[in-house]
């Protein structure tokens, strides 16, 4: 019973902070901040460049949002999604050539504004948002079985 009364509980919407404003700006300047033609990308896209450490920086860069949310007291299920677009985007974004041009197009840190900002506002579903991290977590499940299903058919004919 005592443990009930000193657990946090989560903030009303009214009550929410607002976003910082360094949240819009780091989502700026990793993912917009640069023009090219009618495109924008961000130094996410060219920090990923740099083999092995510049997706390993995006990501720890992108974790700041993430952290912002979660001083902000923001709904399990809203850090949940945003954790899964920083984890599709340094997965993929590691991914030679294809994750580069992946790091300049998904814009992960703008996705976790808006869902920072939905949630502030109380827009947000949580089912929608578990529902993400779940198709998103069973395709990576799928990823991860289709080198296993070919290595027991592999065996089988053996």
């Amino acid at each position: 019973m005592a443990r009930e009364l000193t657990k946090r509980k989560p903030l009303e919407p009214e009550v929410l902070p607002p976003a910082p404003e360094w949240v819009d700006k780091l989502a700026w300047l990793m993912d917009r901040s640069i023009p090219i033609g009618r495109w924008k990308i961000g130094l996410d896209g060219i920090i990923g460049l740099v083999p092995g450490l510049g997706d390993f920086v995006g990501v720890l860069v992108s974790g700041l949002i993430v952290a912002a949310g979660v001083r902000a007291r923001l709904p399990r299920s809203a850090i949940a999604r945003m954790v899964t677009n920083v984890a599709v985007d340094g997965v993929i974004g590691a991914i030679p050539f294809l994750g580069d041009f992946f790091d300049m197009t998904f814009k992960a840190n703008t996705r976790n504004v808006e869902i920072y900002r939905e949630a502030l506002r109380g827009g947000h579903s949580r089912l929608k948002d578990s529902l993400f991290v779940w198709a998103v977590f069973l395709a990576f499940a799928a990823l991860l079985a289709i080198p296993i299903v070919v290595l027991v058919l592999l065996l089988r004919q053996l």
